[in-house]
């Protein structure tokens, strides 16, 4: 039987043990230690090796069993086994007083739930690889002046951009475009050298898209920062940073690509509300509140009226009709016609509806995905393949201008 030696450590001095094996029961080693260390029997010993406790005082299992086993490995120089001490005396005054009642155990702490999304469980996660990397408020700090009493708290800054980001319409618009956006963060509501400079470049007053895609930020809070803009408003500007990820300038091909898109975020919230998706007793259009802008027919509180059976072509009517009209007064500014990108949205509700036919609850298959019926032999990605449509549709728009 091979022999080792065992090196005690406890309390900064070491004490060498000779003549150990594998068959030394745990119990005759801490008879070993107590000897060569001269511990009191006062003191309860326990015996660590490379982590592993191989000896205790008081232990609940038997201490005949051997401390080192024979696929211990046990270095030539000998086995370091730390000792610790513990005085029996005060093992025995805290196992026998009385546990404060006000204190909770581990097994009592409630566990933490996951909260649950605004948009639901079903629909409140980003998609995996389309999404926003990053979210990131404006600080209380970091306005560029101080915060009244009625400023909403950062975290409700925060909470507000995760309802941008799992926006089912927004990531609608994330997916079929395979877009990607670095970080979405907050616009500084008061910073006004910033919004000008913006302003200058030909970004949206209420926010701005940093190098096609890299950062977003939107202005999310009214400018006496006493509370929010509405979530329409804000929905509708994050749509308009994200068609600056493929044109810079407010051109006819912006605004043809900004029309499609915000279609696009329309009919997903009306195929889910078609589908008879609820969100604690809510549509997502209602939460969204685009529900005007999906049917022509809405009751108060934005509930539907005489709408049954829904029919889908004149939802999508509704929702192109509500999308030029936002259009119109937004193109204005720019001088340019609405008539001019008309077409091109209407021939994008034609190839939207057709790829949402049979899915209608979940919004549709993302647009340029190969299917059974339709297999497109092209090695473009669906992005090239998106921007190629949007400058097709917006020349032939142009020249039908010009024509009458």
């Amino acid at each position: 039987m091979a022999r080792f030696s065992v090196i005690l450590s406890y309390k900064g001095k070491t004490v060498p043990i000779p003549d150990i094996s594998h068959v030394t029961t745990k119990e005759n080693l801490l008879s070993l230690a107590r000897h060569h260390l001269e511990v009191g029997d006062d003191v309860l010993l326990k015996l660590l090796y490379k982590g592993t406790i191989i000896g205790q005082d008081r232990a609940a299992e038997t201490q005949d069993k051997p401390a080192f086993p024979l696929d211990a490995k046990i270095p030539s120089t000998g086995a370091k086994v730390i000792v610790m001490g513990t005085e029996a005396r005060g093992v025995e005054i805290l196992n026998s007083g009385r546990s404060d009642p006000l204190m909770r155990g581990f097994d009592d702490t409630p566990k933490r739930t996951v909260p649950v999304s605004y948009w639901g469980p079903s629909h409140g996660k980003q998609h995996p690889q389309y999404k926003f990397c990053r979210l990131q408020e404006c600080t209380d700090a970091s306005f560029g002046t101080r915060p009244g009493a009625t400023t909403p708290h950062a975290f409700e800054a925060r909470r507000l951009l995760e309802r941008l980001s799992t926006d089912p319409g927004i990531i609608a618009v994330l997916k079929s475009r395979e877009l990607v956006v670095g970080t979405l963060g907050e616009m500084d509501p008061i910073d006004d050298r910033l919004m000008q400079k913006k302003q200058q470049e030909g970004a949206c007053l209420l926010g701005y898209n940093t190098n096609h895609g890299m950062r977003i930020d939107v202005k999310l809070r009214t400018d006496d920062l006493s509370a929010f803009r509405p979530y329409p408003e804000l929905a509708a500007t994050l749509v308009h940073e994200l068609s600056h990820n493929w044109v810079g300038e407010h051109n006819i091909l912006f605004w043809t690509n900004f029309g499609q898109m915000r279609v696009e975020y329309l009919w997903k919230h009306a195929c889910l509300l078609i589908g008879g998706e609820f969100v604690n007793g809510k549509r997502t259009a209602e939460l969204a509140g685009v529900t005007s802008m999906i049917f022509s027919s809405v009751g108060r509180k934005g509930h539907v009226s005489h709408m049954h059976p829904l029919d889908a072509s004149q939802v999508m009517e509704n929702i192109c009709k509500s999308v030029f009209e936002e259009l119109a007064h937004e193109m204005a500014q720019h001088r340019i016609p609405v008539h001019m990108v008309i077409p091109a949205v209407l021939e994008f509700r034609k190839e939207l509806m057709e790829e949402t036919k049979d899915d209608m609850s979940s919004g549709g298959r993302r647009l340029g995905r190969a299917s059974v019926e339709h297999t497109v032999a092209s090695e473009s990605s669906a992005k090239e393949l998106a921007v190629a449509a949007a400058e097709k549709r917006a020349r032939d728009a142009k020249k039908r201008a010009e024509e009458e």
